[in-house]
């Protein structure tokens, strides 16, 4: 037993490095699904799966699709978080993995309205459901194994990693969409070439299963179940007695989720059929802005560690409620030069909130429950966020004619996330 003890040990600053990138590539590879949905949905959804809506209701159609996966994620989340905290971390990332790329390949084989009428959006929306019940319980585990391998002084650093996954799996999908609208007509990419990306996604799941099955399982749920801590009900169990805290993670991640999702999403269709602008144009402003955010995620995780989450969180916030504020503004203006300088600043913002969050929503919960609350609070918090942002915002234009009510919007949002991010940090550091 001793000698096995002595040999195990050397090892075991590994462990959290390799943990943390199989975490990093996993979660890209299942964003990069999640992402060029959104991107179809922007650019082709409308005129295949709504044909007989105008511009505008198609657009609007195509994006209420998109939502649908948001509704789903909680259900995984819950799901997932109960298996999770019950049998494993390590078995809910392969599963939901499995989940998300068979749903991904699934889209990219749909016959269109043309061809099976009123079943296309029908199986196009099941599809999506599919989706966000893999992705729902993908961020709470990779989240967990990245955290709960951690030294205890760089569990912000660690935690940033399945965050980096986000801009990495949106550099990847904005990559993919770029290089196969570039290289064909338009035509041809609204016929078939629109598949592909979708269709690629075969091997890129099959590549993060193959790594995902290498990693080890979390220390920090070998111990609940080595002492018996395990609960019967996890969800009950945080329901119970953690209510607060979910409702406060949900508060604090609406705003970067909402702001997210316009960023990911909904500006690619106003800037394109609103403003005018060159899709390829704006992909290449998107993609940049993405290489900033992946930067700034790790950056503002590390000073967490050395400064403390609530100093970069509550600076990350106040900064994003004022940019969100100027973004549609600043991109109105139609020159290119500033709507390059708006996405940038936003990107910077994002980074500096979400990388610190994942291991604050980690130390809110005890070992035995923290899959099912730090997951319950994150996807509520994306259903009200991200799942209704592209919805409300093409809702918003298409009434006012303006995207005034846009920032009206994204303001309130991101002031009511500084408001829980300053009330969760404080219990935290009350606790600490």
């Amino acid at each position: 037993m001793t000698s096995t003890q002595i040999s195990v040990t050397p090892q075991a600053p590994v462990r959290p490095l390799k943990v943390a990138g199989a975490s990093l590539i996993g979660t890209a590879i299942e964003w990069y699904d999640y992402f060029i949905y959104g991107m179809a949905a922007a650019i082709v959804f409308g005129p295949l799966f709504f044909p007989s809506f105008s511009s505008i209701a198609g657009t609007l159609a195509a994006f209420a699709t998109f939502s649908v996966g948001f509704v789903a994620r909680p259900i995984g989340g819950v799901v997932m978080g109960h298996f999770g905290d019950r049998i494993g971390r390590k078995s809910m990332l392969v599963l939901s993995l499995m989940l998300m790329g068979g749903a991904t390949v699934g889209i990219g084989l749909l016959p269109t309205y043309a061809t099976i009428g009123v079943w296309a959006p029908i199986l196009l929306v099941t599809l999506r459901f599919v989706q966000g019940i893999g992705v729902g319980g993908e961020w709470g585990g990779a989240v967990l194994m990245a955290v709960e391998h951690a030294p205890a002084n760089r569990k912000g650093f660690y935690g940033s990693f399945p965050q980096m996954g986000v801009p990495g799996g949106l550099i990847l999908a904005n990559l993919v969409f770029l290089g196969v609208s570039t290289s064909l007509s338009e035509e041809a990419f609204l016929a078939w070439g629109w598949r592909i990306p979708f269709l690629a996604s075969a091997v890129m799941v099959l590549m993060g299963l193959v790594i995902r099955f290498t990693i080890t399982e979390s220390p920090d749920f070998e111990k609940v179940k080595d002492t018996h801590r395990d609960q019967r009900l996890p969800i009950v169990t945080v329901l119970r007695e953690n209510l607060r805290e979910v409702l406060l993670s949900a508060g604090a991640f609406i705003g970067i989720n909402t702001v997210g999702y316009i960023f990911m999403a909904y500006l690619l269709s106003y800037s394109t059929k609103v403003l005018g602008m060159s899709k390829t144009l704006v992909l290449v402003f998107t993609l940049v802005a993405s290489f900033v955010w992946l930067i700034v995620i790790p950056v503002a995780s590390m000073l967490s560690d050395r400064y403390g989450r609530r100093r970069l969180l509550v600076t990350g916030s106040v900064g994003l409620t004022f940019w969100a504020a100027a973004l549609f503004p600043l991109i109105d203006l139609g020159n290119p030069a500033v709507m390059m300088v708006a996405l940038l600043g936003t990107a910077v913002f994002m980074g500096i909130v979400y990388g610190p969050i994942a291991a604050l929503f980690t130390e809110l919960f005890s070992a035995e429950v923290r899959y099912s609350g730090a997951s319950l609070g994150y996807q509520i918090g994306s259903v009200l966020g991200g799942g209704l942002a592209p919805t409300v915002a093409a809702a918003l234009y298409a009434s006012w004619g303006s995207s005034a009510p846009i920032s009206v919007y994204l303001t309130a949002v991101t002031l009511l996330s500084l408001l829980c991010v300053v009330a969760i940090t404080r219990k935290v550091r009350a606790a600490a």
